[in-house]
């Protein structure tokens, strides 16, 4: 019987003392390519005898087998030093605190479930989610929006401005995230039904307000709508996201610049010792703002609305978040408080349920 021995001694103490994937390839080519050493081996069995065919392909089978178990612990050798040489190479902050919680204990913070959950209602119900930027121009953020040059949002001790932009226009951290709805009438063709969550800024702080918060508008420009299709919209989608299909609802004439007529929605609570009962009781709270666009709106996005009809609501999340999970203060979303978090946070298991 030929001895293989030395052969196999040779070809393993190679891929003992390789370093580099790329020996790796070359020694698996060498012995196990096309014109390999023991794939030559293998070519002769077919000229030996059929018992000395069986005796000796069994034995470099066997070889094989152990060859390329061998072969593929040393690349992932490689490859594993590799990766510790990298993460050994990469900056560290030697200021960054240690993680010492377990990942288990880590949760999704009330806003980013309240957004999920309101995403998922508004699509639900036909809107197209659209976002625009944070920084604004003041025509997309008031111009456009119909409040006139002397409103008080416009002041700087409520408004943030930015350093000036293209021929001087002034720009500001959008007030609302309603110059999406403008952006959508002056790019999208008619019929338009979107909703807009994201950031907005201000210049407040209290245990109402923060001077950066989240809100959601929506906008409906179609055939013949009406201000009772606006109050069919929020009704619906209040009592999906309060889980209470007997949630009652009182509409409020109230003024926006933008939308004529206007209204802001209570839904009814109890409250009982510093608590709030939503769906219970036969008090109001004031939930979000809505209206019929304002025909100025239209005019000033050189909108022909002619037989079209639109309405718009606005609601902020925070506030959302704040009346269904029972937190009272508004500042604690941005404290960065661990145990705040593990209290209200939720599970990333916990998707959004419109049920």
């Amino acid at each position: 019987m030929t001895n293989y021995d030395p052969l196999f001694q040779a070809a393993l103490g190679e891929i003992k003392i390789s370093n580099s994937l790329e020996n790796i390839e070359n020694i698996r080519i060498k012995y196990f390519g096309k014109n390999g050493i023991i794939n030559n081996e293998l070519k002769k069995l077919r000229n030996l005898e059929q018992d000395k065919k069986k005796i000796h392909g069994n034995y470099l089978n066997s070889f094989k087998k152990k060859f390329f178990i061998k072969l593929e612990e040393k690349r992932l050798e490689i490859e594993n030093k590799k990766i510790t040489e990298q993460i050994n190479l990469d900056f560290q902050d030697p200021s960054m605190p240690t993680r010492n919680d377990a990942l288990i204990k880590a949760t999704v913070h009330p806003i980013t479930q309240t957004i999920e959950e309101v995403v998922s209602i508004l699509s639900s119900l036909g809107l197209e989610y659209v976002e625009g930027p944070d920084i604004e121009d003041d025509f997309h953020n008031f111009t456009a929006l119909n409040i006139p040059s002397n409103h008080p949002a416009r002041q700087m001790h409520d408004t943030f401005y930015l350093q000036s932009g293209e021929r001087n226009q002034k720009n500001v951290l959008r007030t609302h995230t309603s110059p999406v709805q403008i952006r959508s009438l002056m790019s999208k063709d008619l019929p338009i039904r979107i909703f807009a969550p994201g950031r907005t800024y201000r210049c407040d702080s209290d245990i109402t307000h923060t001077p950066m918060f989240h809100q959601v508008e929506g906008l409906v420009v179609d055939e013949n709508v009406n201000f009772a299709n606006l109050k069919w919209f929020l009704k619906n989608f209040c009592q999906i996201f309060f889980k209470n299909p007997n949630l009652k609802f009182r509409f409020r004439p109230s003024f926006f610049p933008f939308t004529e007529p206007s209204a802001e929605v209570d839904i009814n609570c109890r409250f009982n010792n510093k608590t709030i009962t939503i769906g219970e009781g036969n008090e109001w709270l004031e939930i979000l703002g809505c209206g019929m666009v304002h025909p100025n709106v239209f005019k000033a996005c050189k909108i022909n609305k002619s037989s079209y009809g639109a309405f718009a609501f606005g609601m902020g999340i925070e506030r959302l978040a704040m009346l269904k999970y029972g937190m009272p203060d508004l500042r604690n979303f941005f404290d960065s408080d661990l145990g705040w978090l593990r209290h209200y946070g939720f599970s990333f298991l916990d998707q959004p349920d419109l049920n």
